[in-house]
């Protein structure tokens, strides 16, 4: 157990309180009776969410926000010159990082179910999340993404069971305490800090090592199963495609847009049917992995297969915005070369007349290490479109811009032809402006327009279909 240093608290301010990581763990502390301010720099429907909530937001960071807090929460993102931190940490009050908040949340629990991999976390987390509150199971959650079913991306239940999404990156799950840890895949990330793919394994060994109670693993992942081989002590179930597996879909069958139905099977006997409304084969992996947590923590099939059943997705992961003129618009999270590889794929195998590609590449390292496989990516759809990059927490050492990428990909849309724009840490909002003029101007009925990324081209989403 942790050392609590929750204990005598009353107020926690959260810096950068919109950031995925930080509104549901905002979620979970308000519910406990904290009382809990936060900042953030622009407005989003995530900011809306926090104040209906009745949890004070400041717009702009400044050194007056901390005014009364005997805590502070940041982000990763927030850069050391940020001048509420820097107050914060002149203060004498307490500060902490997010994720060393979030660890020791995860230590209150007997059961903290936390679900890694590099691409998948947030839809099968959701899809766990789904399953165990279908069977009126009152669990805790820490989710990075919206879910409706529990009215947001966090949770604080009654039950020993947390379901907690584990990012790797910077190593942030390695402060985690999980009892069950679900490894869904290991690929090429964040490369800017692990430098290499043996990196990245070995922190997942790492993390499964932390792992008290059961690790539940890919069976079809070469990486994920190097980085669990040897591992002794723990209960080690498998989840893939083939029969070898602890659990394995049988019998899949694609029954048109976004429905594939299959047979759930445990050791070569039947579960239960399940019918999936999200498409892609890897959202079949992530299903067959969600319900292989779900049932060792507990979920009877009928549960499992109506929970699934009922799982639209979640925030930002092929989410349809609507439908207008014959052409739909949706939105999705995808940001690394891989997770655009099987959305798009997916994408293209729905029966569009046309698939329009809005892709918004996030930080200058990742476009710049991993150039040619967003190139590749992204020459999978019918249309690609750009926006300018949008680096986050970086600065541009990399002289990496939009051009360089649209450059490999053909017929390849974007409007800053040269490298003199000067790119910052968000994307400017007249660039959001002349692709949706574009692909207003474009699109035609039988054709899909999706976004994706994961920073803020959702907004070009919602404003093409409000212009619709």
């Amino acid at each position: 157990m942790k050392e609590n240093i929750l204990e005598g608290k009353k107020h926690i301010h959260f810096i950068g309180i919109g950031g995925s990581g930080m509104y549901p763990l905002a979620q979970i502390l308000h519910a406990k009776g904290y009382y809990i301010t936060g900042s953030d720099n622009n407005e989003t429907e995530t900011l809306d969410a926090v104040r209906k909530m009745g949890i004070p937001v400041f717009l702009g960071q400044c050194a007056e926000n901390i005014e009364g807090a005997d805590l502070i929460v940041h982000t990763a993102a927030i850069m050391p010159d940020n001048p509420e931190l820097i107050a914060s940490k002149a203060s004498g009050v307490p500060v902490l990082e997010r994720s060393d908040l979030l660890g020791l949340v995860t230590s209150w629990y007997n059961n903290a179910i936390c679900v890694s991999g590099t691409h998948g976390k947030t839809t099968t987390t959701s899809m766990i999340t789904q399953i165990l509150h279908t069977q009126n199971i009152d669990i805790s959650a820490f989710i990075g993404g919206k879910l409706p079913c529990i009215g947001g991306s966090g949770k604080s239940g009654s039950s020993d069971i947390l379901v907690c999404e584990a990012c790797e990156f910077v190593d942030t799950f390695l402060k985690l305490y999980p009892d069950t840890s679900v490894i869904l895949n290991i690929d090429a990330d964040h490369l800017d800090y692990f430098k290499t793919l043996d990196n990245i394994i070995a922190s997942f060994r790492k993390f499964a090592e932390k792992t008290t109670k059961t690790l539940i693993v890919n069976a079809d992942d070469a990486n994920t199963m190097k980085a669990v081989d040897g591992i002794t002590g723990k209960n080690i179930i498998t989840f893939g495609t083939d029969s070898s597996c602890d659990y394995y879909p049988q019998n899949i069958c694609r029954q048109g847009g976004a429905v594939t139905t299959y047979e759930l099977m445990h050791k070569g006997e039947k579960l239960c049917d399940i019918t999936l409304r999200v498409p892609g084969t890897h959202n079949i992996i992530n299903s067959v992995a969600a319900a292989a947590a779900a049932h060792n923590a507990g979920a009877d099939p009928e549960f499992i297969a109506k929970g699934l059943s009922e799982f639209g997705g979640a925030k930002r992961r092929f989410e349809i915005i609507g439908q207008k003129n014959g052409i739909t618009v949706a939105d999705d999270y995808a940001h690394h070369p891989a997770e655009l590889s099987v959305t798009l794929s997916a994408a293209m195998q729905m029966g569009y007349k046309n698939v329009w590609a809005v892709f918004q590449p996030f930080t200058f390292s990742r476009t710049s290490i991993l150039l040619d496989d967003f190139a590749a990516a992204l020459s999978i759809p019918d249309k690609a479109v750009l926006t300018n990059i949008m680096g986050s927490r970086e600065k541009n050492t990399y002289n990496i811009f939009t051009k360089d990428l649209a450059d490999k990909i053909p017929g390849c849309i974007y409007f800053d032809k040269d490298k003199t724009a000067v790119q910052t840490n968000e994307c400017k909002q007249e660039d959001f402006d002349r692709i949706t003029d574009f692909l207003c101007a474009n699109a035609s009925s039988g054709d899909l327009i999706i976004t994706l990324g994961c920073g803020d081209v959702y907004k070009v989403a919602k404003a093409v279909f409000e212009k619709l």
